[in-house]
This record gives C-alpha cells, structure tokens and sequence, in this order.
C-alpha cells in the first residue's frame, strides 16, 4: 500500500476545523522562493491553494505576485494568516532563523497552524526544533524533499516526511498538491532528516563516483557519449550517473544543484557518524571530492563538477575546455 496513501486516510482524522476538513482553499505561505520553493509555490497555486510567498530577494517575490500569487514582505507576513507554512531553504541555521529569529514566524503562525520543515538537516536538530515550535501550540512536520527544481514545479516531489498525526493532517492539502510520492515515516520529527540523510549518502557518493568514471574513460580516449550509451545500458548505470553526466558531455556546468550542497549534506553525515561512532569511508571520499571542487573555485557550480576535479588533477580533456 503506498505510504501516500496512509498518510490520506489520516488526514481525515485531523482536528477539527483543519484545512483539510473545509471547502475553503487552505491558506499556505511559502518562505524561500528560490528555484525549489517558487516551483512548489506554483504547485500549490494550481492545486487552489491560496498561496503567499516570502523571500530574502524581493525579485523573486515580485514575480511570484506578478504570476497570481500573494507577495508578502516578510515570512512573519505570509505566516500571519497561514494553517501551513512550507519552509524551503537550505539548511538547519535558516530553518531556525525562519522560526525564531527576529521576526520569526512562530509567533505568528495561528495557533494550530502546522509548520513544513523541507531543508536537509541533522535528525537531531529537527527534533529540537520541533519540541521548540510544538510547545507554542503549533505543529512541526519534518519533511525533507527530493526531486529537483523541475520536479518541484510539476508538484511530483518525494517527500520524506514525519510528525504527529494532527500535522500530517494539518498539511494535506499541501502535500498533496506538492508530492508524487509522500513517505510517513514516524511520528515524531527527525525520522524524515534521518532518511534523507541516508538519501544524501547515496546521491552524494554516486555522483563522484559517475564523475570519476567519466574522467577516466576520458583519460582512455573513449568516445564519452558512448561511453554514456553503454553505461546507462548497463548494470553500472545508476539514477546520478544518467542525470548528472549529461552536464559533462555539453561542458554545462551550470548549477542544476550546486556542489556546496554536498559539501553540506555529506558533512552532516559525517558528523552524524562522528557522534555514533560509526564508519563511513566510501561517504568521508566522496566528500573529499566535493571539498576539492568548493577549494578550487566551483562551490556554487553544478555537483558533477567534480568531474573537473579529476580532469584537472590529471590533465584529461573533458568537452567544453574542462581539464
């Protein structure tokens, strides 16, 4: 049985007078509009959700606004009237100075409104953070995202989410609108960090290990695009591999999804390996790779940059001049 659906028939179990039990569009505020956040936005829109968004960029507000969405000028603004707030930036310290910070939105979210906690973090720090904001009389739903920008626009994410009962419930309008597949994973905050810790991981060491794979067939003179043929044909192909080595091939380097995100992410696990005292060498090399690529200028550069790590290390010619 999906896990969606479990988390639907919840949802009819909520509390009284919650979004998902009126024929009044929920009210949902988006804080971050970057590429993820204003893709989700507009997800939310087209479900008929009646959505504000709130950015650090006032750009990216203003267009939201000219595309039929409500601009506000600030989160605590898009807060104010919202039974869901859906938190869309980049890392633990953001998350919490969206809620606690001055002007933070917890004490202006309503009273029993359920906050969308979607940025990678440390279990343990979501946990914290939860038993912050529930204890105002608001909900926390940890739910990290995968999926991309494009994805997000599409309202097609994964969403690795957990919380209580009544938050999921409180949420379903959004998740509804904003996820293909949605994972309930406990209930309690930190289980859905921990499984996209665990996603992160994988993501992380697959693509250096695609990028190592394609700089050295390039070091073998191999034609690259068959290269990508055979591969992608084959028992070594995995889901980085396919949609990451096509940045290689054009020379596109172009953030799709930057390497400081890995340098970030992978580091998270390292330390959550760290405390629990637990190995993970594959994980701590791979790490080393999008480390190498952040030193030498390509932080904020596509994640198979660390192609050109290998390029550069070894004098191997990649398309577009890389090496």
């Amino acid at each position: 049985m999906a896990r969606r659906q479990i988390a639907q028939i919840r949802a009819g179990h909520g509390p009284q007078g919650g979004y998902g039990m009126s024929d009044t569009p929920a009210r949902v505020a988006v804080i971050g509009l970057g590429s993820m956040g204003y893709g989700m936005a507009q997800a939310l829109r087209r479900a008929g959700l009646d959505v504000a968004g709130s950015d650090v960029t006032s750009d990216n507000v203003a267009r939201f606004a000219s595309e039929g969405g409500r601009g506000a000028a600030s989160a605590a603004e898009a807060a104010s009237d919202a039974g869901i707030v859906v938190c869309v930036v980049v890392n633990a310290a953001q998350t919490e100075a969206v809620l606690f910070g001055p002007g933070g939105v917890a004490e202006a979210m309503p009273n029993g409104a359920v906050f969308v906690s979607c940025a990678t973090m440390d279990p343990e720090i979501a946990r914290r953070l939860a038993a912050r904001l529930e204890a105002t009389g608001r909900h926390y739903l940890d739910a990290p995202i995968s999926g991309g920008a494009q994805r997000a626009a599409q309202g097609e994410l994964t969403i690795l989410a957990s919380g209580s009962a009544a938050a999921f419930a409180q949420a379903k309008p959004a998740l509804d609108a904003m996820a293909a597949k949605l994972y309930e994973l406990g209930d309690a905050a930190g289980q859905g960090a921990a499984f996209k810790m665990i996603n992160q991981l994988l993501a992380g060491v697959h693509i250096a290990a695609a990028s190592e794979a394609m700089a050295f067939a390039a070091r073998q003179g191999l034609d690259l695009r068959k290269v990508y043929e055979v591969i992608t044909a084959s028992a070594g192909n995995s889901w980085m591999f396919e949609n990451r080595m096509p940045h290689v091939l054009d020379g596109d380097y172009a953030p799709r999804s930057a390497v400081d995100i890995f340098v970030k992410d992978l580091g998270i696990v390292q330390d959550m390996a760290r405390t629990q005292k637990f190995p993970v060498p594959v994980a701590a090399a791979a790490l080393q790779m999008f480390l190498m690529a952040a030193g030498a200028g390509m932080g904020r550069d596509d994640d198979a940059s660390v192609a050109r790590i290998y390029a550069q290390v070894t004098g191997t010619a990649l398309p577009g001049g890389a090496g």
